[in-house]
C-alpha cells in the first residue's frame, strides 16, 4: 500500500514539481492549497505524512502546523516544512511550533525524498 502524503502549497509550478517528484517516488499525494484546507484535509485524510509551505493563504504554515499538533486526530502526524523562507530564524520558529524538519526552497528532490524517508522511517519506529 502506497504511503499517503498531504502537500499543503499554494503556488502551481511548487506542486507540480513536488507532486510529480513524490508520485514518481512511489506516494500517493493529496494536495491542498491553503492553510484551512490542509487542516481539514490532514482530519479527513489521516496522511503519513504533511508537506507544509509556510507561506499559504488563510492560515499560514505556522499557524497551521501549532493547529495540527493541538489536536489528538493529527498531533502525531510528522511534518515538514517546506518554505522559500529560508532565514535560520524561519527555520527555528518552524520547529519551535512542532515540524519536525524544515527545508528551504528550492529544494533537490532527492533531498526532500531524503527527509521524508527519515521521518516515515522514525514514525514506523515509534509505533512499533
Amino acid at each position: 500500500m502506497k504511503r499517503k502524503l498531504l502537500l499543503v502549497e499554494d503556488e502551481p509550478t511548487a506542486i507540480r514539481i513536488t507532486k510529480y517528484a513524490l508520485e514518481r517516488a512511489g506516494y500517493e499525494v493529496l494536495v491542498a492549497g491553503n492553510g484551512p484546507e490542509g487542516l481539514r484535509k490532514a482530519r479527513e485524510e489521516r496522511p503519513d505524512l504533511i508537506i507544509l509551505d509556510v507561506m499559504l493563504p488563510g492560515l499560514d504554515g505556522f499557524q497551521v502546523c501549532l493547529d495540527l499538533r493541538a489536536h489528538s486526530q493529527t498531533s502525531g502526524i510528522p511534518i515538514l516544512m517546506l518554505s522559500a523562507k529560508a532565514a535560520k530564524s524561519d527555520s527555528d520558529t518552524g520547529l519551535k511550533v512542532g515540524a519536525d524538519s524544515y527545508l528551504a526552497k528550492p529544494a533537490a528532490p532527492a533531498e526532500l525524498l531524503r527527509r521524508i524517508e527519515a521521518l516515515l522511517s522514525q514514525t514506523t519506529v515509534e509505533l512499533r
